[in-house]
């Protein structure tokens, strides 16, 4: 029981306390002198009886500060778990509420660092894994070494560079070390460029038949940004619509005026399976993958919508996921007019 939490302010409950010690004293001292008894006695048993009330009305200013005080002990052992009463309305209850918010933070991050570790782990393990069993056969004489099984090696090395390569994005991006470059520059060259790679991408994964066109309207179309961070954005939305589209389907790179924002819309539309609905909030989430097995399977590591995401960020921008129609997935990259 907290008698105080409805007082707003500590200096009130102090007040308060102060008030009812003092009045209990008195009280006491003038019962007990009617009653006939000394004024030495009557004093002794006024404090006494104060000194017990007092910690009883002052139980929930102290309490807290108790409270977060074993949680901090216990989160420095690494466990986050821990939360504190915050049912007063004072000052003291307002720190009790950031200190759980502060826990909670706390607990996500730490969350966020082992599923961090826990994936890196799995995804370096499956390309280096793939490669200690060709090199040992190698080694052991099952296999020659031809063209064949170069090429399989190079596939994990690469695979290991892009993982790498992402990774290091990633850490920049989160902890602020990397800065854009602004300045205008027209969008048919980028989506070009972006397209031919893709194009070279889709021949890979032996989808020579699947189409990758590039519609800009007008064909003037410039925005403000960093060409090369951008180029980026496009290359990872790109590399995902390639590989899951049919060998036969087509991957549509579209940019037009943004007429709300009055700057640019970047739409990367494919004939894929599509995304849930339900599962499309937490496609930008590092290493979530719509179909896990899938994208494992076919070399996604989960990280190139997460870092397409920070790039659009720091272009003050937005990334969005719409169904395609009537099946697929659009990637919507919205950017700011120039000047902002």
């Amino acid at each position: 029981m907290r008698p105080l939490d409805s007082l707003t302010s500590i200096k009130v409950k102090l007040g308060v306390v102060i008030l009812v010690a003092v009045a209990v004293t008195a009280t006491v001292g003038v019962l007990g002198v009617r009653a006939g008894f000394s004024p030495l006695a009557c004093g002794v048993a006024a404090s006494l009886i104060a000194l017990a009330m007092v910690p009883v009305l002052a139980r929930g200013m102290t309490s807290p500060l108790r409270e977060m005080a074993a949680a901090s002990r216990a989160m420095a052992r690494g466990e986050y778990g821990l939360r504190v009463t915050a049912s007063s309305r004072d000052e003291v209850g307002e720190l009790a509420r950031a200190f759980n918010a502060m826990a909670a933070d706390l607990a996500e991050m730490d969350r966020e660092r082992r599923d961090l570790v826990a994936n890196v782990s799995h995804e370096l393990r499956t390309p280096i894994g793939a490669l200690q069993a060709v090199l040992e056969n190698l080694a052991d004489g099952v296999d020659d070494a031809d063209s064949e099984t170069i090429q399989t090696m190079l596939v994990q090395v690469r695979r290991l560079g892009r993982l790498v390569a992402q990774l290091l994005d990633l850490s920049r991006l989160e902890s602020g070390g990397l800065r854009i470059e602004r300045r205008p520059f027209e969008l048919r060259a980028l989506l070009e460029q972006a397209a031919d790679e893709s194009r070279l991408h889709a021949r890979q994964l032996e989808k020579a038949q699947l189409h990758v066109s590039v519609s800009v309207e007008p064909e003037e179309l410039s925005t403000e940004g960093d060409p090369e961070r951008m180029h980026q954005v496009l290359a990872n939305l790109l590399e995902n619509a390639v590989r899951h589209s049919p060998s036969d389907g087509e991957v549509t790179l579209l940019a037009r005026p943004d007429g709300d924002r009055r700057g640019v819309e970047i739409v990367v539309a494919d004939e894929g399976p599509g995304i849930p609905a339900e599962e499309a909030p937490r496609v930008f989430e590092r290493f979530y993958r719509a179909d896990a097995a899938r994208a494992a399977s076919d070399g996604g590591s989960g990280l190139g919508l997460s870092i397409a995401r920070w790039i659009v960020e720091l272009h003050e921008g937005r990334i969005r996921v719409e169904p395609g129609e009537p099946h697929g997935c659009r990637m919507v990259v919205s950017l700011p007019g120039a000047g902002r």
